[in-house]
């Protein structure tokens, strides 16, 4: 009897989630004849049973596509009354062998506490637009993702340009400012403020100030969770179920501040789940692909509780326990670096 193992895509949607899913599926079942079951819902759907048919022939065209066919949920098995057994009842009802969570932090935070816990044999993949999965050099999304807010900054340049406004653009990213910092740096940002650099409010609009009299307008590029000045950016106290609280108003909150104290006429705009849809990238495509194969790999040499991951250009099985420890955070090198271009640091506005 072949080995059966399920596959299941947690948190928030991501570019490239279906190339994993179609990478796990061809080579699972072309090269090592395992049979592959989809989970609906995310761990939700390893709690309650929910199944979805997966098969070479409906997953054929499926790399092309963002989001994921199988769906996806927060849900969290610790935080459910008996949601851990139940997975495990789960595994044992659909004769699963192997249990594959493609996710980020959470999503994979709770297959290496399944494998610690209950033994179960799981393999992570690193999925999440933030880039801040520990032990990957890279998770897919990222690449879709700041090539979307690159192109929507560009876009911000002419209407701010045409309006004479100081345009803020604010961006995913609760704990890292990878997003922030590569969007803002490739979109030409006249300041950009990440999470984990907290922003003196009075240089900000110094500097947002000088860009302005300088070419007319200016953008800012703000991380979701970048920290103003000690201003609490909670949206409400309401926390999810891996315990985070929502944020939100970054941005509108930083163009007020800005407006009052440049008196420049400002505007923000919230690139929300923009950023996680649409068509992956080629890169996404590709990188996809070959985390999928590789957890079959995994999962055919029994590399239990690690997570397939991209280092320099290889693929690498890493335990889950470094995937999830500590967040990557961004390399500060970089945000240094893209300091050099903010407002009048330009050529342009020094000439």
């Amino acid at each position: 009897m072949s080995k059966r193992v399920g596959v299941l895509t947690g948190g928030g949607d991501c570019p490239g989630l279906n190339a994993v899913i179609r990478g796990l599926l061809y080579k699972a079942t072309k090269k090592y004849g395992w049979e592959v079951q989809g989970l609906r819902y995310g761990w939700k759907g390893a709690v309650e049973g929910i199944t979805i048919d997966i098969n070479l022939e409906n997953t054929e065209d499926i790399v092309r596509e963002g989001g994921t066919v199988i769906k996806s949920s927060r849900t969290n098995p610790y935080k459910i009354d008996g949601g851990v057994d139940a997975v495990c009842a789960t595994m044992e009802k659909l004769k699963l062998d192997a249990l594959v969570a493609i996710g980020g932090e959470d999503t994979c935070g709770v297959a290496s506490k399944l494998f610690t816990d209950k033994g179960i044999n799981v393999i992570g993949v690193p999925k999440t637009i933030d880039n801040d999965l520990s032990g990957t050099d890279v998770t897919f999304g990222f690449d879709t993702c700041i090539n979307i807010a690159t192109e929507m900054i560009d876009n911000l340049h002419t209407t701010a340009k045409s309006h004479e406004r100081v345009l803020v653009c604010e961006v995913m990213g609760r704990h890292a400012g990878w997003i922030a910092s590569y969007s803002g740096i490739a979109g030409n940002a006249d300041y950009i403020l990440v999470p984990e650099e907290e922003v003196d409010v009075d240089d900000l609009c110094a500097t947002v100030k000088k860009a302005y009299e300088c070419q007319e307008y200016a953008i800012v590029v703000a991380a979701e969770g970048a920290q103003l000045g000690g201003v609490d950016l909670t949206k409400d106290a309401e926390l999810d179920a891996f315990g985070h609280v929502k944020l939100g108003g970054i941005g509108e909150r930083l163009a007020k501040i800005i407006e009052e104290k440049t008196a420049c006429e400002t505007r923000s705009t919230v690139l929300g789940h923009i950023q996680r849809g649409g068509r992956p990238s080629a890169y996404d495509r590709v990188l996809g692909t070959r985390l999928g194969c590789k957890a079959a790999d995994m999962i055919e040499a029994g590399d239990w509780g690690k997570m397939a991951a991209i280092i320099g250009n290889q693929t690498e099985a890493v335990p889950l326990e470094v995937a999830v420890g500590t967040l990557k955070t961004l390399d500060m090198e970089i945000h240094e670096n893209s300091k050099l271009f903010f407002g009048a640091n330009k050529l342009t506005c020094a000439a």
